[in-house]
């Protein structure tokens, strides 16, 4: 199945959409490219844009926050500024305790480069990338 061929979009489940409003509008500052419903929520979806295009799919749900793992990344040219104005905005970075992490909570990535952390709030989380 050629799916090569298409846009692929991340979905991430959270418990309430409000709360992501905030979250993901207010402190990540992503644009709202359409508003609908999820499954028993009215207006509980959200589509937000990034890198030029649609990106997220925000959508309350019961299955929200069940994940560990990474849910998405994003390849920043300058992680120490996007880390900065992230926090200025109040989020904060996770720490993992396996990880050495400098000063700002950002960690070596194997292989080169540098990776850090973040948590939406229900605990999705989601990863800062940058090569340098």
């Amino acid at each position: 199945m050629p799916l090569s061929a298409y846009h692929l979009r991340t979905s991430v489940a959270v418990s309430d959409i409000a709360a992501a409003v905030a979250f993901y509008e207010g402190k990540l500052g992503l644009p709202v490219l359409r508003s609908g419903p999820s499954a028993t929520v009215v207006d509980g979806s959200r589509v937000y844009g990034s890198g030029g295009g649609p990106a997220l799919n925000v959508y309350q749900s019961v299955t929200a926050g069940k994940t560990p793992a990474t849910l998405a990344t994003w390849y920043v040219d300058d992680i120490d500024q996007t880390v900065d104005e992230l926090a200025s905005a109040g989020v904060e970075l996770v720490r993992y305790p396996e990880l050495a992490h400098d000063a700002k909570g950002i960690t070596a990535r194997a292989g080169g480069g540098r990776v850090a952390w973040f948590q939406d709030p229900d605990g999705n989380t989601f990863a800062l990338e940058a090569d340098v």
